[in-house]
């Protein structure tokens, strides 16, 4: 057995930000020992590690990452728990076994991509498929979002584009939709196109208020910084330092979805999201999604993420719900 002992440094020294690594009682440095059979000592900033050597890699990357993360925010030091300790161990886990996360880049890499960094909160992923995926839009020019409602798909996708706009990454965000509705047509409903597809897209208002406040949202919205809109009003643009977001892609058709994918320009970023399972489509019409993941999964620079109901963040009852219908069908 590859036995390695260390010391680390964490810096800067922060007596409260290293209490709040630690734990009450060591309860953080604890876990880290019983998940990676490993030993840790402390002094002041100062961290002794003993283990096998792989067990020993992975503390050390979660302890900086962890660290990093309990930078303050407003003052405020945020507090770290076992639970937070065991999700970032799998997480650096998952990132050892895929090196090209790692390839030729520092430390901070894995903090920028453990949580979202706004201006007014933080955002940081409940599951591991979510930091994947936080990790994967990161690091991508198209990254698919694939799963059950309520998984953060959307939620995520934008908190990053709101991100990104606000380290001046982007110029520009697009929030758009399939005009189709979940067994309503569009015809019978009243006013001119845009008052029929507002309530449709209304969800991405939603999120959008929830991430950025309403009154900034509404700010961005009148300068044109972000746009709202049905995935019809895209055809013949070309989308140059913009994130777009195509919301409920299950419900596009091969045709649409080619035609989404083929505005992104320079410097843009396309997230796509969707549940194959939720498909409003005639059923003679395949889904652009479905169609999408059979053709585009060989394409190493585009990144496909799949949710499942683990990942649910809405009330307990949702996940219950969604085991309910899968056992029907």
């Amino acid at each position: 057995m590859n036995i390695k002992i260390i010391d680390i440094v964490l810096k800067p020294t922060n007596n409260k930000r290293l209490n709040s690594l630690c734990g009450p009682c060591d309860d953080n440095l604890k876990q880290f020992e019983h998940q990676l059979s490993i030993t840790i000592s402390r002094q002041n900033n100062i961290f002794k590690l003993q283990g096998l050597s792989l067990s020993v890699d992975i503390a050390i990357k979660t302890l900086i990452l962890l660290y990093e993360n309990t930078i303050s925010i407003h003052g405020a030091i945020n507090d770290i728990n076992p639970d937070q300790v065991s999700f970032a161990i799998q997480y650096i886990q998952a990132l050892t076994q895929q090196p090209n996360y790692l390839t030729n880049i520092k430390n901070n890499f894995i903090s920028i991509q453990m949580q979202i960094t706004l201006k007014h909160r933080i955002i940081k992923p409940r599951t591991l498929n979510q930091a994947r995926y936080i990790a994967n839009i990161f690091n991508h020019d198209i990254t698919f979002g694939i799963g059950p409602s309520g998984t953060g798909k959307t939620y995520l996708a934008i908190a990053i584009a709101i991100d990104l706009l606000e380290r001046k990454k982007n110029q520009h965000i697009i929030l758009s939709r399939p005009a189709i509705e979940a067994g309503e047509k569009l015809g019978f409903l009243p006013g001119d196109f845009n008052q029929k597809t507002d309530p449709y897209i209304r969800p991405l208002y939603d999120a959008l208020g929830d991430v950025l406040g309403y009154k900034e949202m509404d700010q961005l919205i009148q300068k044109n910084t972000i746009e709202v809109i049905p995935l019809a009003y895209m055809r013949g643009r070309t989308l140059n330092n913009a994130i777009v977001i195509l919301d409920e892609s299950q419900n596009t058709t091969i045709t649409q979805m080619k035609m989404f994918l083929t505005r992104i320009g320079f410097n843009s970023k396309a997230i796509i999201t969707g549940d194959i399972t939720q498909v409003d489509l005639p059923s003679y019409q395949e889904s652009g999604l479905a169609h999408a993941i059979k053709i585009l999964s060989v394409i190493k620079d585009i990144s496909f993420n799949f949710f499942n109901k683990s990942d649910s963040v809405r009330h307990a009852i949702v996940t219950k719900i969604i085991d309910a219908y899968e056992s029907c069908d």
